[in-house]
């Protein structure tokens, strides 16, 4: 029996997470939830897996929480609170295995914590090996545990990877379905709206990571969490474009081999893949290769989509340069949903915001906390100073 801390277990990933133990309950148990803000949800999952300890995002959440299992007959559970609270969750004794799925740079004391306590990781949490992947990555190595990923394209790396050592890799490839844009014309790219920037042509995510997508933001943070994780230098990571969404990564050997991995667009496949490694255990999730039509792949443009060149510069620079990167994407993607700055203005902020940002090493995740909060405190400042014929334009483009 594997037990399971979840940090993030009311967003999408924690919840298929649940489900895939569910399907398995002779393997699984569920003995620790981190909640977030959802009260409800935390209340059912508490109802429903009687975990030792779950933890909300604020105090008033939790006290309502507790109140609301006592009276249900679950007194017994612990509920705490706030950064403290998740890391309690992260490094709860009993855990043998931590899904890291909180969104942001939220859950990124407790991912390294969690590390740091010796746990096996599932990382579904991109931005936490975006901003502090160096510090974490070198935890892991420290503590002999693996960092399983479950973000799709790098699950299908790991798998790849198992068909040869890594020093037989000559490079791998992240697949992209290039987003709702990959056929508009940059010059049109000033006058896109939220509405269609939100509108993505094959998943249903986030409002974050579909603009992400979009810009292609999304891709240039995988190819630098595959970098942490697979310790390879960005020149060893590409990028293709593949509508299709079918095959999720490749890896390219010395000898000219290339293994791919493909498999049902279903989360809980890549869930069950890292809970259950080294093994390989028995599921109902098929893919119809029956279906299998063609496939189409083709170079990203970098021009069209500079966000994804700002990710490979800074895998490059590595250290602070990509938290200012993160930081100024997620201050950048709130401000075009809020209509305070047009699509194309998003790279521009972030470029600015790593341009002024410290390159240096950084030693402690204290300090990463520091850069990431400097940087969005610049990425804000930048967007106050932007022109206001702009800010008039896009007024117009988000009624």
């Amino acid at each position: 029996m594997k037990c399971i801390a979840i940090l993030g277990s009311t967003g999408s990933i924690g919840r298929s997470t649940l489900s895939v133990a569910e399907s398995f309950p002779d393997r699984f148990e569920i003995v620790a939830l981190a909640a977030g803000r959802n009260l409800d949800t935390a209340f059912e999952q508490g109802r429903r897996w009687q975990p030792r300890i779950i933890s909300m995002a604020a105090e008033p959440d939790a006290d309502v929480l507790r109140s609301r299992l006592k009276q249900a007959g679950l007194g017994k559970i612990e509920v705490v609170h706030g950064a403290a609270g998740t890391v309690k969750v992260a490094s709860l004794p009993e855990a043998d295995f931590v899904v890291s799925a909180i969104v942001g740079v939220a859950g990124l004391e407790a991912t390294y914590e969690a590390v740091k306590a010796g746990k096996t990781v599932g990382v579904a949490n991109k931005e936490c090996l975006v901003a502090a992947g160096e510090l974490i990555t070198a935890e892991a190595r420290r503590q002999g545990k693996p960092l399983l990923p479950i973000d799709s394209e790098h699950n299908a790396v790991h798998q790849c990877l198992r068909g040869g050592r890594m020093e037989e890799v000559e490079r791998i490839w992240l697949t992209a379905s290039g987003g709702p844009f990959l056929n508009t014309p940059r010059s049109e790219f000033n006058a896109i709206t939220v509405e269609q920037a939100l509108n993505h042509p094959t998943w249903k995510m986030g409002k974050r990571i579909t603009i992400d997508s979009a810009t292609l933001m999304n891709k240039g943070f995988e190819v630098i969490e595959a970098c942490r994780l697979f310790h390879l230098p960005p020149s060893k990571v590409e990028v293709m474009v593949h509508p299709q969404s079918t095959i999720h990564s490749f890896v390219e050997f010395i000898d000219g081999s290339i293994l791919a991995q493909f498999s049902v667009t279903d989360m809980r496949l890549p869930i069950l893949y890292a809970l259950t490694y080294p093994e390989r255990i028995q599921s109902d999730m098929r893919f119809p290769v029956g279906d299998l039509r063609h496939l189409d792949f083709s170079p990203p443009d970098m021009n069209k989509f500079p966000c994804l060149r700002l990710a490979y510069e800074a895998a490059e620079a590595g250290g602070a340069t990509t938290v200012a990167l993160n930081a100024a994407d997620e201050v950048a993607v709130a401000a075009f949903l809020e209509g305070s700055i047009g699509f194309d203005d998003i790279p521009r902020i972030i470029e600015s915001t790593v341009s002024a940002s410290n390159t240096g090493r950084l030693e402690s995740i204290a300090q990463v906390l520091e850069a990431d909060a400097d940087a969005r405190r610049y990425a804000q400042e930048r967007i106050l100073v932007m022109p206001k014929k702009s800010a008039q334009r896009r007024a117009i483009s988000v009624v």
